[in-house]
């Protein structure tokens, strides 16, 4: 097996989409990251499932889940803006669900997106067509779940969580304070600990032609999906190809000074039974390639390097590129049989 290959970026994607091939992708994460693998994969596919954490237990997400018992939205709202067409029609709809109320009372920093996924959850009473309607509205290239349908805590073993006891390791409680802890997080875990999957999600990742996880917040939004038996299930057994897409940085907080190796150890520890295919990482962000090679290597993965960042220096994905990235992978790696 290679240690890695590289290739040069373009701009100039030639889409799966137009040659009328149509793989079927399930992309599974939360938050920015997330969002940012489905701005790219909404280019070269037709066919696309974003499988989002719902996990999230801060801001607008937060209190909507205290006060009404629900699944936080906000990351599902991300996911479905993401979504949106390049179109008028398109951009207003991104714009307008991320929009976020200002002021003196308790509409105060309520994003109009989470309201109105919430609203529908209480009219219709289910989820995904909740969601699926929301999408329709948006006119989303894709289709946005939740991996659970109940909310879900996040706990992690953190050492020096508190700065006056370097040493001990403590649970940390919710993903918010996960986030910013400033200790090591050693690993998480979720409360309920064997939370249902959402059937959908799991027919889904079944059904796949390529599966891709991350980018995103590593313990918070990447790896809780393998905390999920029934679907930690599906990502074993899928015949799906399946991409592990990495950050372009370690995130203050949950992963300071961890090597592109290390996400990846990482990810295998929590989920040792779980096989990869490719993992995909910023030629720029990989400063040790033999150990990136051998991380991904033990998961059974070959490495791929490509200028994924933007131009502009900060750590975050360009849609173009990262399209082309995801583009290469799924022709240069084979199918599992004809796109369908």
């Amino acid at each position: 097996m290679r240690p890695y290959r590289r290739r040069t970026g373009t701009l100039a994607v030639r889409t799966l989409r137009r040659r009328g091939t149509q793989p079927k992708v399930v992309a599974l994460g939360g938050g920015m990251g997330l969002s940012a693998s489905l701005a790219a994969l909404r280019r070269i596919t037709g066919d696309l499932t974003a499988v989002v954490t719902v996990a999230d237990d801060g801001g607008s997400s937060g209190r909507l889940r205290e006060e009404l018992g629900v699944l936080p939205p906000g990351d599902l709202r991300k996911a479905l803006a993401a979504l949106c067409g390049d179109d008028d029609w398109g951009q207003t709809w991104a714009r307008v669900i991320q929009h976020r109320f200002q002021s003196r009372g308790e509409l105060h920093e309520h994003a109009v997106g989470n309201l109105l996924i919430v609203a529908l959850w209480e009219q219709l009473g289910d989820h995904v067509q909740a969601l699926d309607l929301v999408g329709k509205l948006l006119g989303a290239h894709g289709r946005v779940l939740p991996m659970s349908a109940v909310p879900l805590e996040l706990q992690a073993l953190v050492r020096g969580h508190d700065p006056a006891r370097p040493g001990d390791v403590d649970t940390v409680r919710g993903q918010a304070t996960v986030a910013l802890t400033p200790g090591e997080v050693q690993s998480v875990h979720l409360v309920p600990n064997d939370p249902p999957a959402v059937p959908e999600a799991v027919a889904a990742v079944l059904d796949a032609d390529w599966v891709v996880l991350g980018p995103g917040s590593w313990f918070s939004s990447v790896i809780p999906h393998l905390l999920v038996p029934e679907l930690l299930d599906a990502l074993v057994e899928t015949r799906a190809r399946r991409v592990l897409s990495l950050n372009l940085a370690p995130q203050p907080g949950e992963t300071p000074g961890f090597s592109p190796q290390r996400h990846v150890e990482v990810l295998g520890r929590h989920a040792p039974k779980l096989a990869l295919d490719v993992v995909l990482a910023d030629e720029a962000a990989v400063p040790d390639r033999e150990s990136l090679a051998d991380a991904a290597k033990r998961l059974g993965a070959a490495v791929e390097l490509a200028p994924v960042a933007r131009k502009d220096g900060s750590p975050r994905h360009d849609p173009e590129l990262l399209a082309a990235a995801y583009d290469r992978i799924f022709r240069m790696h084979g199918r599992i049989g004809p796109w369908r």
